[in-house]
């Protein structure tokens, strides 16, 4: 990407207040658009339907949500292909479902029932779909990037134009595999993506506690591997730049890497803030990135532009939640 198209230079003051540029929707088709907004009201209600089943005791296990990070899967899952190779973490929901998975074998694993993707062995935090592309989650950080990895360079040797893709968050930087997973991916020039998740705060410690140098893109320059730093709460900006290294990585040029700013409204796990851990998240913080979302940031540049009206989202609501029920 052009030098002027990427977040300018991060600090924690930055991050913490968040970005709030409008969205900039031309070159996206109607079509497109009332797509990306479909989906991101899919996995947010989705979430929300799974911390109220939580909360009132119907998931017994582990769940962790991903609300507030809905851009980044559905912005990059439109240039994926279901021969292509993904792999998760433990806050794997939105992978999934912007990738087609069957509604009634997620939420059956989510339930334990042996209907569910992972036969109700694996929960929220191990989920797999081979037939859209989705090859698995696990909860160990940074455990399936260099799984990935592999897969990146199977794909490779077969010459089809696949690629892998890697997601991870800004706590998993701090395992030294992502460093030897980068480092390798550039020496075999591997079409893979590496997608960073930067919320801030790993699983509860603010990034300035744990990066005070802001290094996380800094492991792509070392390695000389192609690189972007996008406002992961935009959702036409992280399918712009997913687009252009997506492509790079179909092109056999080698890996990319993608860092995207973003905030998560529940703690790390189940329905919960977490308001009272971590080093500066409070409610305001959280009140503040609320400002920010990616479903009101799209919906606002679709209803200002009149291609959709209150009333025509509200159906949108309304189609998904009974869906979901």
């Amino acid at each position: 990407m052009k030098e002027e198209d990427l977040i300018p230079e991060l600090t924690c003051e930055a991050l913490t207040d968040g970005y709030n540029k409008d969205i900039d929707i031309n070159g996206f088709s109607d079509c497109e658009l009332s797509k990306f907004l479909e989906q991101l009201l899919l996995v947010r209600l989705v979430e929300q339907k799974l911390a109220f089943e939580k909360k009132e005791g119907v998931i017994r296990g582990p769940i962790h949500l991903a609300a507030g990070q809905e851009a980044i899967a559905v912005g990059i899952s439109k240039e994926l292909r279901k021969t292509d190779r993904i792999f998760g973490t433990h806050r794997s929901h939105p992978y999934i479902l912007s990738m087609g998975c069957e509604f009634d074998k997620f939420f059956a694993e989510i339930l334990g029932k042996a209907t569910g993707l992972s036969k109700g062995m694996g929960g929220s935090m191990h989920l797999i779909d081979e037939k859209n592309g989705f090859m698995g989650s696990v909860p160990i950080v940074a455990g399936t990037v260099p799984i990935a990895l592999g897969a990146a360079l199977a794909e490779k040797y077969k010459s089809l134009g696949n690629i892998s893709v890697a997601y991870f968050g800004d706590g998993a930087i701090e395992e030294g595999v992502i460093f030897e997973s980068l480092n390798l991916a550039k020496i075999i020039e591997a079409p893979m993506l590496f997608v960073v998740e930067n919320n801030l705060y790993a699983s509860h410690m603010h990034i300035s506690e744990r990066q005070p140098n802001m290094v996380t893109k800094k492991i792509a320059e070392a390695n000389n591997i192609n690189f972007s730093v996008v406002d992961g709460n935009d959702v036409c900006a992280v399918n712009k730049a997913a687009k252009e290294h997506i492509n790079h990585c179909r092109n056999f040029k080698g890996p990319a890497f993608l860092e995207l700013i973003t905030y998560r409204y529940y703690g790390h796990v189940d329905w919960r803030e977490d308001i009272d851990v971590g080093v500066t998240r409070s409610a305001q913080e959280v009140e503040n990135w609320k400002k920010k979302d990616p479903i009101k940031r799209l919906f606002e540049a679709m209803e200002c532009k009149d291609m959709i009206t209150r009333k025509q989202y509200d159906l949108f609501i309304e189609n998904i939640q009974n869906m979901i029920d």
